[in-house]
């Protein structure tokens, strides 16, 4: 089932709420962007998340080299504080465009909630994102 919950970067001054369910995992990917930044998402439909505050406070990113269509992955985030909050990318697998929130940005979602979320590992750096890649203990 999903929550609402209410999210920041850092400093605050962006904040926005996702509909989420936890249940069905925070994915980790070992692509080159993922792996570096070490981002824990879940994933949220493409209606289901509203930005409240700060929304001239984003940033994009999209990495040069990305694998992915143009326009097919952003990267948001803060530029007081560098936070990334979010990305919005679109892909078939995933049912068309989505959200992916970065889970160290839910406010509200207790220790216990987070723990408790499976871990599902993406193999992203050879775009297989529904398939584990070989070793995840660095992820």
């Amino acid at each position: 089932m999903k929550t609402t919950y209410h999210d920041s970067c850092h400093c605050g001054a962006v904040r926005y709420a996702a509909a989420l369910d936890l249940s069905e995992g925070v994915r980790r990917c070992n692509c080159s962007y993922c792996a570096k930044t070490r981002y824990a998402k879940a994933f949220t439909g493409d209606d289901e998340l509203t930005i409240l505050a700060g929304k001239e406070m984003l940033a994009d990113y999209r990495g040069p080299d990305s694998v992915w269509p143009e326009d097919h992955i952003h990267h948001r985030f803060c530029t007081r504080c560098g936070v990334q909050v979010f990305s919005r990318g679109y892909l078939e697998n995933f049912g068309g465009w989505f959200y992916a929130v970065n889970t160290a940005t839910l406010d509200d979602a207790s220790d216990e909630e987070l723990a408790a979320a499976p871990i599902i590992y993406e193999n992203g750096r050879e775009d297989r994102q529904e398939e584990a890649p070989a070793v995840t203990s660095y992820l």
